[in-house]
């Protein structure tokens, strides 16, 4: 499992820019089967874990795992609605997670390398697809995370998890959501830092020492929440775009305040 020249490198296949959404393309489709059975799963365990997604019953006339299971799988992950796909991964991880780490590891970090080299803007952690946004967007929110956790910020941490899972949800992600909750675990971070629970963040701001204009521009960006995805108005629907930018400056900002405050 750990013999391919790649592997004992370290090379990665180049991270294309992100195309694909809400949808699951055929080469993702055939992809999904070979990384289970690389990761030791056999075709009549894909297809008990496939079924049980698909809620379909399996065909009793097949009963060799090469070809005919192995045709069936590929015809029911192929042919099944495009979100179901990403159901039927996170479904084979756990089958795998239930037999041995090892093999759910390598289905989930080849699974990743293929979002990653095919422009598909998903990702999995712990066993779950999530959003992933631009290598910026991600390694922001990865640290925050890592780091509030670290320094016994939790709630900031859950904040931070919480805005990943709306900017994640589907078929209708929850873009002010994920605004909000990332404002939200900055605001946390900052009553923490600065010994004031009660304070909201824009009177807390001037108390961050912040050299400025970075406390200008941390007030702006709690404005721009405020504005934009508490009290929304028609016609000023906030972009994906602009929620990857406001959650990735919220994180960043969360763990300077942490890191900071723990050296």
């Amino acid at each position: 499992m750990q013999g391919r020249f790649s592997d004992r490198h370290g090379y990665r296949g180049t991270e294309q820019e992100i195309a694909v959404r809400e949808e699951a393309p055929e080469g993702l489709r055939f992809a999904i089967p070979l990384i289970a059975q690389d990761a030791g799963m056999s075709p009549d365990t894909m297809r008990r874990v496939i079924c049980g997604v698909l809620l379909v019953r399996a065909d009793p006339s097949n009963w060799s795992d090469y070809p005919n299971i192995w045709d069936e799988v590929n015809g029911l992950i192929g042919d099944c609605p495009w979100f179901k796909v990403y159901d039927v991964a996170e479904a084979i991880h756990a089958a795998l997670a239930a037999r041995y780490s090892d093999g759910a590891d390598l289905f989930q970090d080849r699974l990743n390398s293929y979002f990653r080299e095919n422009g598909i803007g998903w990702q999995m952690t712990g066993g779950r697809i999530v959003y992933r946004g631009s290598e910026a967007f991600a390694e922001a929110t990865r640290e925050a995370a890592a780091v509030l956790a670290q320094t016994g910020r939790s709630a900031a941490a859950n904040e931070v998890h919480e805005a990943l899972a709306d900017i994640s949800r589907r078929p209708k992600p929850d873009i002010t959501g994920a605004v909000q909750h990332s404002i939200a675990a900055l605001e946390c971070t900052a009553r923490d830092v600065t010994g004031e629970p009660n304070l909201t963040l824009g009177r807390l701001v001037p108390r961050l020492a912040l050299t400025p204009p970075l406390d200008t521009a941390v007030e702006k960006l709690w404005g721009y929440a405020s504005e934009r995805a508490r009290h929304v108005r028609e016609g000023q629907a906030v972009s994906s775009e602009e929620a990857e930018l406001v959650v990735s400056v919220a994180c960043a900002v969360c763990t300077f305040l942490s890191k900071r405050d723990r050296s």
